[in-house]
């Protein structure tokens, strides 16, 4: 399933560079690349154990490039930067959505401002960041022996890199969230919703999963099985559950983003074009001409 789920993949690239704006493949490659990269690195761990925490924090690190470069696509999806804040000049953001606000709906609408876009695009942008540098510093301690994921006690280094890499993570999913309120009408013909679905499966199966069944053989629940202790079996189990379920996505993802995006044309355009083009429409008939109901001899 892995080797098949990354010659989808490849042939997928090379689908995006054929049919797909320049502007756009790097974050298309980006994103559709998440599901391969996180079965691949599970392959690995399954049939290399002690690969485990190396493979999980490459995946993890990975996967937070990809939760900004999904903030990017939505933004390059709206004709960039300039025409987003063109677009919605006069429109705000409902930031009362998850995962942070979303049980808060007093909170008032924002402004939508260069300011403002330049905050959410550091909101994804700080997970895409720190993520990287708290998972070196974890392989640091965990060479000196100061770092063991079975560690959950507050003495322990664990238990407070996960907890604020939660945090981090938390705070960057909250303006995917309210971008994807402000575009998926907008964006509707370009499969937004479909695309967003797939983002959010990959995220609870890559980082929710992990953490549940993690949790579930820290407490003895899955039985041990020689040579594998209840942890190692837990995260093997993981590995597996990752590698078909990556498998569909990649498939899913084929699909989704299976369209020249050259061709599209935003509603709003569509209908501009339309009113436009029936105020222009002039109509000859016995040599009178008649514009918009008004007969002009």
């Amino acid at each position: 399933m892995t080797l098949t789920a990354n010659l989808v993949f490849v042939e997928e690239v090379f689908y995006i560079y054929r049919k797909t704006p320049s502007s756009k493949r790097t974050i298309f490659i980006w994103i559709n690349a998440a599901a391969p990269v996180i079965a691949t690195t599970s392959c690995i761990g399954m049939w290399i154990p002690r690969s485990t925490m190396f493979t999980d924090f490459t995946a993890a690190v990975f996967f937070a490039i990809v939760i900004h470069k999904f903030m990017l696509m939505m933004i390059k999806e709206c004709g960039g930067q300039k025409l987003f804040l063109s677009r919605f000049e006069n429109d705000r953001f409902k930031i009362s959505t998850g995962p942070c606000c979303c049980c808060c709906l007093c909170l008032p609408y924002v402004h939508i401002t260069r300011r403002t876009l330049f905050l959410l695009k550091l909101g994804t942008f700080q997970l895409a960041f720190l993520r990287p540098v708290l998972m070196f510093l974890s392989i640091v301690l965990w060479t000196n022996g100061n770092y063991n994921l079975s560690d959950l006690t507050p003495n322990g280094a664990a238990i407070w890199i996960n907890c604020f890499v939660g945090v981090l993570t938390i705070i960057a999913l909250w303006p995917i969230g309210i971008m994807f309120q402000q575009v998926r009408v907008l964006l509707n013909c370009k499969k937004i919703i479909p695309k967003f679905a797939l983002y959010e499966f990959v995220l609870i199966l890559s980082q929710l999963q992990a953490a549940i069944i993690n949790i579930v053989a820290l407490q003895g629940i899955i039985p041990c099985a020689p040579p594998l202790a209840s942890s190692a079996r837990g995260a093997y189990m993981n590995q597996q559950l990752l590698i078909m379920e990556m498998f569909l996505i990649t498939l899913i993802s084929r699909v989704v983003y299976r369209k020249r995006y050259d061709d599209l044309e935003l509603p709003e355009c569509t209908d501009q074009e339309t009113s436009d083009n029936k105020q222009n429409t002039k109509i000859n008939l016995n040599g009178k001409v008649i514009e918009d109901g008004t007969q002009n001899v």
